[in-house]
């Protein structure tokens, strides 16, 4: 049984993301011994990656990968590596096409934290992924076509042979997420 269940935010997010909360209230409520660790991930991606290896070092396993946007990213590239469960809610995918447009000044929209984006930054988030999907049975992707942002096209090529979940409409916040939260419970055999 899964003992620890470490979930991302999205890119200048926090901790304090509504599905964040809601997951981690959700979780609570079903009285199991499980930890839900959500950490507010650097904006640099080089220190997150490194936030997320210590997490995984220090927690005790099984731990599952839940992640949305970047943090879907980041939940694929671990989940993977440590052949984990994951969930994916509205994932980023390689190679994170677009993500260019956040080179140079960023705000983190949460916190307010001002932070800048270089093209070794871009070039070193690009080069944690793998050029085609190989977790495919562990992995739950949860999608919205109406999601603005990214393209769920995208996502579903990428994770192609996942169990992947799409919701025609909606948006990059995932506005079905309490109405997936038992999927969720059972995907992860919680």
């Amino acid at each position: 049984m899964i003992k620890t269940i470490l979930y991302f935010h999205g890119f200048a997010s926090s901790s304090d993301s509504n599905k964040a909360i809601i997951f981690k209230e959700y979780i609570s409520s079903l009285d199991k011994d499980i930890k839900v660790i959500i950490p507010d991930l650097n904006n640099n991606f080089k220190y997150a990656v490194e936030e997320i290896k210590k997490l995984i070092d220090i927690n005790e396993k099984p731990i599952a990968f839940i992640g949305s946007s970047l943090g879907g990213y980041y939940a694929a590239y671990f989940s993977s590596l440590h052949n984990s469960k994951a969930v994916l809610i509205n994932p980023a995918t390689p190679p994170l096409k677009g993500f260019d447009i956040h080179l140079g000044k960023n705000e983190n929209y949460s916190t307010g934290e001002k932070f800048t984006l270089s093209k070794a930054d871009m070039n070193f988030i690009r080069s944690i992924s793998f050029k085609s999907f190989q977790n495919q049975e562990n992995t739950l992707v949860l999608v919205e076509s109406g999601d603005e942002v990214l393209d769920y096209i995208d996502a579903y090529s990428y994770f192609k042979g996942s169990d992947i979940d799409i919701f025609f409409g909606g948006n990059h916040s995932y506005e079905s997420l309490e109405k997936n939260l038992r999927k969720i419970k059972f995907f992860l055999e919680i």
